[in-house]
């Protein structure tokens, strides 16, 4: 399949590095196909950034069919780009599609349209250590019909974000709100799947946990409200003794590609990793005895995030004297670095632009 080019009438003012924030500038050109069932996947395009003209009745608006991903791209000192573990993120786009009965996509074409794409759009890329250019995969439903059933049409987009640092904390402890009343997802559902609704399922529980002045919400499985799953937009890791515990994927928690890093890295490196279920009282337990010495997320947006403080059931404890661990420390430079090409990519986590 040719993909098309489209030149902008007007090329918009670039940002600062400094001036990054998360999520609110997008680049110039986007990235557009389109599937039906008589063609399939077709008329790959790279055009002008701007809206989608939907009817009122298109499927995505009433049932929430839509699945995304998140990546990166990165400057290297070099002035080079290149893309960390992207055939990884296209993997899990193709996996979430399947869950949710969407058309299974060329993987290695979608993945030279994501460079093409950014190819245009290098200029965008920033240079500043803790910046990136974030690119967001989507996929939604398009038939105009309000009966409940899969769509058989569908849009598939990419849009470009130039990104400093994905929490205002930066790289520092944030604030963990644990509930017992609301569950993100549960087993037998869509909670592995990268899809909207799950994100919509957890903004309440978020909200209440802003105004008692916590970063993030930290959810319970969804049958027994007691063992840990994963933080808002991370998976979740607790230094416990000599061992780095993770929760075991259950069908109910998304496969983080950073969580995966953080297990082959640590591995690497000669610690004892483990995947198992883990309560909320087992972590409050290990705490009172001195034996909880790290927590830490992990996702695409913010690398890697120390937790300093955990609040559950009204009791608060603080973790590692609110400083950020040495364990969470090392992992976040080196995967930089290694994102940044200033270490030795080991894993073949590195996909160069050209």
């Amino acid at each position: 399949m040719n993909i098309t080019f489209k030149k902008a009438e007007i090329l918009k003012e670039h940002p600062e590095d400094s001036t990054l924030g998360f999520g609110t500038i997008f680049t110039d050109y986007m990235f557009n196909m389109d599937y039906s069932p008589e063609t399939g996947w077709h008329k790959a395009r790279i055009e002008p950034y701007g809206p989608i003209a939907m009817d009122p009745a298109t499927m995505v608006l009433h049932y929430g069919q839509a699945i995304f991903e998140g990546l990166k791209a990165y400057r290297t000192d070099s002035g080079d780009v290149q893309l960390f573990r992207p055939k990884d993120n296209l993997k899990r786009l193709n996996k979430s599609g399947h869950m949710l009965c969407m058309p299974e996509l060329d993987e290695a074409f979608l993945l030279k349209a994501l460079k093409e794409l950014i190819k245009v759009e290098k200029s965008w890329v920033p240079a500043a250590t803790g910046t990136s250019l974030y690119i967001r995969p989507t996929i939604i439903a398009t038939d105009p019909y309000i009966g409940l059933r899969s769509s058989n049409t569908y849009r598939l987009f990419i849009i470009l974000s130039p990104v400093g640092a994905y929490y205002p904390e930066g790289f520092n402890p944030v604030k963990i709100w644990v509930t017992t009343e609301y569950v993100r997802a549960v087993r037998g559902g869509v909670g592995e799947a990268k899809t909207a609704g799950n994100y919509a399922a957890s903004l309440y529980a978020t909200e209440l946990a802003h105004k008692d002045g916590y970063t993030q919400v930290m959810w319970l499985d969804g049958v027994e409200l007691k063992y840990v799953e994963e933080v808002g937009s991370m998976n979740i890791f607790f230094v416990i003794g000599d061992e780095l515990i993770t929760p075991a994927l259950n069908r109910s928690i998304l496969a983080g590609v950073t969580r995966d890093s953080v297990i082959k890295l640590a591995g690497s490196w000669g610690l004892k990793v483990v995947e198992r279920k883990i309560s909320i009282d087992e972590i409050y337990a290990a705490h009172a005895t001195g034996e909880l010495k790290e927590v830490f997320g992990s996702g695409t947006a913010a690398v890697i995030s120390p937790v300093g403080n955990i609040k559950y059931n009204g009791k608060e404890i603080i973790i590692n004297n609110g400083q950020v661990g040495q364990l969470a420390a090392k992992l976040f430079h080196h995967l930089m670095d290694i994102q940044y090409g200033r270490a030795n990519d080991e894993f073949n986590w590195i996909e160069p632009l050209q």
